[in-house]
């Protein structure tokens, strides 16, 4: 199992996951979306697990204006434009080789081990 959390520090449900996989001694590699993010490539995979890039954008996000701005966008300005400000995405992105949950997912993770 390789496991790769993407959130914040700040995210409650980012530090939620990080101590689900704790707690069942399973390895997990932390990212920080504040410092690093995703890469396209990464981006494209999560997408594709999670059922298309809607379900990776946080509708509660605080940044309203660009929520706003990501719903008039062509799908590849679009793709550019959340690559760039990872902050509207939903906590935590939870990797898992081809599969992916976004949110706090521990039903689907157990299924993983």
């Amino acid at each position: 199992m390789n496991i790769q959390i993407f959130g914040t520090k700040k995210s409650a449900d980012t530090r939620k996951a990080e101590r689900f996989f704790k707690e069942r001694g399973i390895k997990y590699q932390f990212i920080d979306l504040k410092e690093k993010g995703m890469s396209k490539g990464e981006f494209r995979s999560v997408a594709q697990a999670v059922g298309g890039i809607d379900a990776l954008i946080d509708p509660d996000c605080k940044d309203k204006d660009l929520l706003t701005l990501l719903q008039y966008l062509i799908p590849a300005d679009r793709e550019e434009k959340i690559l760039e400000n990872q902050h509207v995405l939903r906590q935590p992105v939870v990797r898992n080789g081809k599969a992916a949950t976004v949110g706090y997912a521990p039903d689907v993770w157990k299924s993983w081990e």
